[in-house]
């Protein structure tokens, strides 16, 4: 999570519902509470999302998708606004490259926010995708996106 204040980012909180083994709606129901707990304490005024890409094994993309899907309830059932972007998007705006590595989003996000060691995979994953969201996306004060597209990860 991140607070802007003019073009200025700071770092809040971050973390990782984790997800026991077990039934689908079980699983489910924890990123829900998770996420219910998250907004409760943390009180954002926005959510952004990866958007799902296509993976080799489609049922791993299935289960990452009704994920997504369950976080995006978690956010409108609070009546907060939600974006999404994709992976491109997000490392274009972090790193500067749509195609760039894992390690150079971690770095980047800690660079970017001023952090003493990188996050873990998953907590720079999810804070680069706020700070696209920041720097141009669809809120935060972001540029206005109306009669633009997306090429190569770029606004035309």
């Amino acid at each position: 999570m991140l607070d802007k204040s003019g073009q200025k980012l700071t770092y809040v909180t971050s973390g990782c519902i984790k997800v026991p083994n077990g039934e689908l709606s079980a699983r489910l129901k924890t990123i829900l509470d998770g996420l219910t707990e998250v907004i409760a304490t943390c009180k954002p005024e926005q959510v952004a999302l990866e958007k799902v890409f296509v993976n080799a094994n489609p049922q791993t993309t299935l289960l990452l998708g009704q994920a997504r899907g369950t976080a995006i309830c978690a956010a409108v059932i609070h009546n907060l606004p939600v974006a999404e972007y994709t992976a491109l998007q997000v490392k274009q705006a972090v790193v500067g490259n749509g195609h760039a590595k894992k390690e150079q989003v971690q770095e980047m996000v800690r660079r970017l926010l001023r952090l003493a060691g990188a996050p873990s995979p998953d907590a720079a994953d999810a804070l680069a995708c706020a700070i696209c969201h920041a720097h141009g996306g669809q809120g935060m004060g972001g540029l206005a996106t109306t009669g633009y597209r997306m090429r190569r990860g770029r606004l035309v």
